[in-house]
């Protein structure tokens, strides 16, 4: 994922920073604890489709 896409997109749910986490192709926000999916390139930026991260995911730098 590019830094300028990662500059502009916000966690939908509370308007937080997204961090990039490429092994697992998803978005991060630690704010909503949430993980957003990104297929194919595309960032799927719904609530709906993100999954909640794992206190041990959550826990990790």
């Amino acid at each position: 994922m590019k830094q300028q896409y990662l500059d502009i997109l916000v966690c939908p749910q509370c308007g937080g920073k997204l961090e990039w986490h490429a092994p697992q192709q998803e978005l991060w926000c630690r704010s909503s604890r949430l993980a957003y999916p990104v297929k194919d390139g595309i960032p799927y930026m719904l609530i709906n489709e993100a999954r909640a991260l794992t206190d041990e995911e959550y826990a990790t730098v």
